[in-house]
C-alpha cells in the first residue's frame, strides 16, 4: 500500500479515550527494526502509530503522544486495516498516509467474502483461549492452531475455568497433543496468576491476541492482565448452563496495554472458523503426518487407501491415531476448497517441502 496524493485541507483531531499512560517510545508500542527498514528518506518525519480499533468509517490508533483519532484520505476505508497494524501519519493532521508492511497477519475467511476478514495484525502470540468444559474442542483448537501457524505467530493454549475442573489434567493432556511443542497453560482467568503464568509472552513491546469462542473468559483474562478498573473493564458473560455456550460480550477488536508492558488485542468469539489458505499452518499443526507422506508410494497420496502408504502404516501399528488421521483429511480438503486456484498456485508447497516454511 503506497503513500497517497493528498491536498491540504480543515481538519480536527479528537483525542479518544485514553488506552495507556502516556509518554511511550515506539518501541514499547511494538516498534522494531522490520518496520523502521520500510522507512523512506521522506517519511523519517512522519508520526508512526499503531492501530488502536477499526470501526466501519473511522479508526483510533496509539502513538509516542497518546491515543488519537485518525483522519482518512479520500476513497480509504477502514477496511484495508488492522488493530495492530502500524501506519505513517501526517504530524499535524493526523491523515493516515501509509500502512507498513506487516510482520505477521491473522485472518480468516468467511463464506460468501471475496476477502479474507482481517483478524490482527503484527502479533507475536495468539492465546487460543478455551474453558475446562464443554466447550473443550480438539477439532475447533486445531482450525486455530492453524490459524497461527500460518500467520507466524506463536500459539499458547490457554485453558481457563481450571479451578471449576474436578481434574485439569485430561484437557491439558488433550491440548498438547494437538501439535508438538504447543504450549498449554491451565489457570482461572480472574486471578493474578494468571498474570504470572502469561508473563513470558507479554513482557515488554510484545503483542498478544486473544481467540476462541464466547464465553470461555477471553474478556476475563483481558480485564485481568490489564488490571483493568470496573468502569474501564471489558463486558463479560456467563456459559448456558444448558449446553456450555457462551454469550457474546466483545463486538469488536482493539489494542490495551497490558501488565509486563505488552498489549493485548481483544476479538470477538468465533464458535465457526472455516480454515483457507493455510497449507503450510495444516503442515505443521500435522507434523506427524506431513513427515511420513514424502515416504509413501504415490506422491498424491490420500493415505486413506492407496497400498504403499507410510501414514496407513503409522495407524496400523498405532503411532498415528486414526481420529487425528480423520481430522487432517477434513482440513485438508476444506482448505483445497475454500483457497483460491490463484492462492493455491502461488503458495502450495511440493510434496518434498511440507511443513517447511520459505
Amino acid at each position: 500500500m503506497g503513500c497517497f496524493s493528498l491536498r491540504p485541507r480543515p481538519f480536527t483531531v479528537t483525542v479518544v479515550h485514553s488506552i495507556v499512560q502516556s509518554p511511550l517510545s515506539l518501541v514499547d508500542l511494538g516498534w522494531s527494526q522490520f518496520f523502521g527498514n520500510q522507512l523512506g528518506a521522506d517519511e523519517t518525519g512522519l508520526a508512526r502509530m499503531r492501530i488502536a480499533t477499526v470501526h466501519r468509517s473511522r479508526m483510533t490508533a496509539v502513538s509516542a503522544i497518546g491515543p488519537v483519532k485518525l483522519n482518512l484520505p479520500a476513497q480509504t476505508t477502514t477496511a484495508d486495516f488492522a488493530v495492530g497494524d502500524w501506519i505513517l501519519a501526517d504530524p499535524a493532521t493526523h491523515i493516515v498516509l501509509r500502512r507498513l508492511e506487516r510482520r505477521t497477519l491473522l485472518q480468516r475467511w468467511t463464506e460468501g467474502a471475496r476477502t479474507q476478514q482481517l483478524i490482527a495484525a503484527n502479533v507475536d502470540t495468539l492465546f487460543i483461549v478455551t474453558s475446562c468444559n464443554d466447550d473443550f474442542n480438539q477439532a475447533r483448537l486445531e482450525r486455530y492452531l492453524a490459524l497461527a501457524n500460518e500467520a507466524g505467530a506463536t500459539p499458547v493454549i490457554v485453558l481457563t475455568k481450571a479451578d471449576q475442573a474436578p481434574d485439569v489434567q485430561p484437557y491439558r493432556q488433550q491440548a498438547e497433543d494437538l501439535q508438538r511443542g504447543v504450549a498449554v497453560v491451565a489457570l482461572n482467568a480472574k486471578t493474578r496468576n494468571a498474570v504470572v503464568a502469561l508473563a513470558p509472552w507479554c513482557k515488554s513491546g510484545q503483542t498478544i491476541a486473544l481467540v476462541g469462542s464466547s464465553g470461555v473468559g477471553k474478556s476475563t483474562l483481558l480485564n485481568t492482565l490489564a488490571a483493568k478498573p470496573a468502569e474501564d473493564a471489558q463486558l463479560t458473560g456467563g456459559i448456558r448452563e444448558d449446553d456450555a455456550k457462551g454469550r457474546h460480550t466483545t463486538t469488536s477488536r482493539s489494542l490495551h496495554s497490558i501488565e509486563g508492558g505488552g498489549w493485548a488485542i481483544d476479538t470477538p468469539g468465533m464458535r465457526t472458523l472455516h480454515v483457507s489458505d493455510v497449507r503450510a499452518g495444516l503442515d505443521m499443526l500435522f507434523s506427524e503426518i506431513t513427515e511420513l507422506a514424502p515416504k509413501c508410494r504415490f506422491r498424491d497420496c490420500t493415505h486413506a487407501h492407496e497400498p504403499g502408504c507410510e501414514v496407513q502404516a503409522a495407524v496400523a501399528t498405532g503411532l498415528i491415531n486414526p481420529v487425528r488421521l480423520g481430522r487432517w483429511r477434513k482440513l485438508h480438503e476444506e482448505n483445497r476448497s475454500n483457497t483460491r486456484s490463484e492462492s493455491r498456485a502461488r503458495g502450495y508447497l511440493a510434496p518434498n517441502t511440507r511443513g517447511r516454511r520459505h
